[in-house]
């Protein structure tokens, strides 16, 4: 009987570090885009079955400098998100962080802003972006964003203003969407005429069980064919600011058309304090030609007719004299989409 015990205590110690050493399933829960597939996913996908591979430093150096950065990055490709965040994205993720979820899960996926030459899918400029859902969380809404002509992914770190929106969608269950072999899928119409070469999308999906928000980077390559979406996009130039005058003590509100698409455009209004501190600001636009507002983040909205007042969130209220903050609306036309009458008052 001893010497049982004996040869069976070393066999359970190996045992234990086999268990720990075998990589893990990324877990049936969240999701992805996977199409064309985001940072970790693709490093998950094209190098989960040979992750230990020496070759994978040559022939994929992006997946390999962050597979040995963090491996969980890529078995928790499904995971990549931030909490309570209350729709304030930009305020809460740095420049140089996007792709990264502004350091999400205590830094587990700070490769993924790794700068430098990530595998890129060869797309067409019209094509479908796929989002998988495994948990079956539904969406309030997914923002797809492409970098700006002349961004290069290879030698520049992702900012804010490197994006785009493309499209976007509303509130839409988990029962809207498409059945996948694990919860469920769907496919966001894009296009981006005219566009060559390098780039990247990225996307916010903010899910419908909680206030839970994920964010993906997906290297492309444009070339190739593919069916064109429904009603695609357009994005024209940048529109100049709308800058009305006010008193020297009051706010300033700067409005500038970010996007526009067939029914649906996309705009950012900075706000700046005048000669003295301020406690609170109102923004309030008046579109001349039918426009409606359909979301705001940074602000909170109340909407009569064509004329919308946003006053300032809990945290944004308050600027010393000269100093600025900013907050992005989505907004829906049928026709012209002319700017609005811009003023800013305190409150």
């Amino acid at each position: 009987m001893r010497i049982a015990r004996l040869l069976a205590a070393p066999l359970i110690a190996l045992a234990a570090v086999i268990v720990v050493l075998l990589p893990t399933t990324p877990a049936s829960a969240h999701g992805s885009v996977v199409n064309p597939a985001s940072r970790n996913y693709g490093c998950w996908e094209r190098w989960a079955s040979r992750f230990q591979a020496p070759e994978m430093a040559t022939e994929d150096p992006m997946c390999w400098q962050a597979w040995q950065a963090n491996p969980n990055a890529m078995w928790n490709w499904n995971g990549l998100y931030r909490e309570n965040l209350a729709g304030n994205h930009q305020a809460n993720i740095p420049d140089g962080q996007l792709c990264s979820g502004g350091h999400a899960e205590g830094g587990r996926y700070n490769a993924m802003d790794t700068v430098g030459n990530w595998h890129a899918a060869t797309v067409s400029t019209q094509f479908n972006l796929r989002l998988q859902d495994q948990a079956s969380h539904g969406a309030d809404y997914i923002r797809v964003y492409v970098t700006r002509a002349g961004y290069d992914p290879t030698t520049q770190p992702l900012r804010w203003s490197d994006l785009q929106l493309v499209n976007q969608i509303g509130y839409t269950p988990a029962a809207q969407w498409q059945p996948a072999t694990q919860g469920v899928q769907i496919d966001i119409p894009v296009s981006v005429p005219g566009r060559t070469g390098r780039a990247m999308f990225y996307t916010i999906w903010q899910a419908s069980h909680m206030d839970q928000s994920y964010y993906f980077c997906s290297d492309v390559n444009f070339g190739g064919t593919g069916n064109p979406p429904t009603n695609p996009p357009t994005m024209p130039p940048t529109s100049p600011p709308t800058t009305p005058p006010t008193a020297p003590g009051g706010c300033t509100a700067t409005y500038t058309l970010v996007g526009n698409w067939t029914g649906g455009f996309q705009a950012d209004v900075k706000v700046t304090a005048g000669a003295t501190p301020i406690t609170g600001w109102a923004v309030t636009l008046t579109y001349p030609t039918g426009q409606q507002v359909a979301q705001v983040w940074n602000g909170t909205p109340t909407t009569t007719g064509s004329t919308t007042v946003v006053r300032n969130a809990t945290y944004n209220g308050n600027l010393p004299a000269g100093a600025t903050t900013t907050f992005g609306l989505l907004g829906s036309t049928s026709g012209t989409n002319s700017a609005p009458t811009v003023t800013c008052a305190t409150s």
